[in-house]
């Protein structure tokens, strides 16, 4: 059974609270594990949410400050403890790599899994693999930051009504999906288009391109909001996003669901995000992130 949702496992930006861990965020994707952004604690918290170092085939890292890098010498080490059975790939920025490096032999273990290293120093294709196209996109922070963004292959969706039409049934079905046609009827006539779903993941940023390119037309949408609309001067200085910038960015990109993550610790009402998002005009589905909250990706 196909699996695609999001694992939060912590939500607080560069100071964790007594409810909020650092960053760290598990996207299945049927039988794929994308870990994007292991703050420090993203072992613990993993173990919290019932999620395995197996689970893992991928980890995205939008860059190396230490509350979307730390819990990577942990993860890593538990990869290879647990002697995971697949390769993992580790996509980073390249201005980071002696940052990675660091992190990756931290402390003395025995390394037992493939373990690639794939650097990001420009737009665009990452992986492409059946399931989906890994891209990424430059952020602007004071430090080199890629979002990252995550499309399925569009696919067909079968129209049972046309196909009676053609008097199209049984195991013709399977055949003109094989071949494309049948006596002759195309599959287009008798199926539409199926867009492919698209996940979308931007972390500390300013507005720019980069945010636009990542969220447009996404089915899901991770993206920081460390301040509220009344302090949008610091979240400019600091390279970050507001909740209505970030909900607005939803809004014009005709996101389905957005998620709001990476909060500041002087905030003590999560609602507040909401209602700031809601104000921005915003009107899809919307998320505020809690630590160890598990959000499908939309259907298509």
């Amino acid at each position: 059974m196909s699996v695609r949702e999001l694992v939060v496992l912590g939500t607080a930006s560069q100071v964790p609270t007594r409810h909020r861990n650092h960053n760290g965020y598990l996207l299945r994707w049927d039988g794929q594990g994308i870990l994007f952004d292991p703050g420090e604690g993203t072992q613990r918290q993993m173990l919290r949410a019932g999620v395995a170092a197996h689970d893992l085939n991928r980890i995205c890292v939008t860059h190396f400050h230490g509350d979307h890098s730390l819990g990577l010498a942990g993860v890593i080490q538990r990869i290879n403890l647990d002697q995971v059975p697949h390769p993992v790939t580790a996509h980073y920025p390249a201005s980071g790599q002696r940052f990675f490096e660091r992190l990756r032999y931290a402390t003395a273990y025995r390394e037992t899994v493939p373990l690639t290293e794939a650097p990001v120093d420009a737009d665009g294709p990452l992986a492409v693999t059946e399931a989906y196209t890994l891209d990424a996109r430059l952020l602007s922070h004071p430090v080199e930051s890629y979002g990252y963004r995550l499309t399925e292959p569009d696919g067909r969706r079968i129209l049972p009504e046309r196909l009676a039409a053609h008097g199209i049934k049984g195991p013709d079905v399977g055949r003109i999906q094989r071949d494309g046609v049948l006596g002759g009827v195309t599959l287009d006539e008798v199926s539409e288009v199926r867009r492919g779903q698209r996940f979308a993941f931007v972390m500390d940023t300013r507005l720019c391109d980069g945010v636009y390119a990542l969220a447009e037309g996404a089915d899901m949408l991770v993206i920081e909001s460390t301040f509220l609309d009344e302090d949008v001067r610091l979240a400019t200085d600091h390279g970050h996003l507001t909740a209505g910038q970030a909900a607005a960015v939803a809004r014009d990109a005709g996101v389905r669901h957005l998620v709001l993550t990476h909060f500041s610790q002087r905030y003590s009402d999560p609602s507040e995000f909401e209602r700031q998002a809601r104000a921005a005009g915003f009107e899809g589905e919307l998320s505020v992130a809690q630590d160890l909250m598990r959000i499908p990706v939309p259907k298509r």
